[in-house]
């Protein structure tokens, strides 16, 4: 039985933006990754590890699930 593939969706960008428009620099910088590493991200080329998730939710204050939604990918 093949297993159906997922895709981490994240609201980074929506929240960079509400959040005096920050910059993927300055977000990267604050959680500790390259800005190359927070772009990946931020794109859903890349999910990030557990850890990182949670220093990118507490910089904009929000639940974990108010910045990542993991949906599965139609076949």
């Amino acid at each position: 039985m093949a297993k159906a593939k997922t895709t981490i969706r994240n609201q980074i960008r929506v929240l960079r933006f509400t959040h005096g428009e920050m910059t993927q620099q300055s977000l990267a910088d604050r959680i500790g990754v390259s800005r190359q590493t927070l772009n990946a991200i931020e794109l859903s080329k890349y999910s990030p590890s557990l850890e990182v998730a949670f220093r990118i939710a507490r910089v904009f204050g929000e639940p974990l699930e108010a910045v990542f939604q993991h949906e599965p990918e139609a076949n």
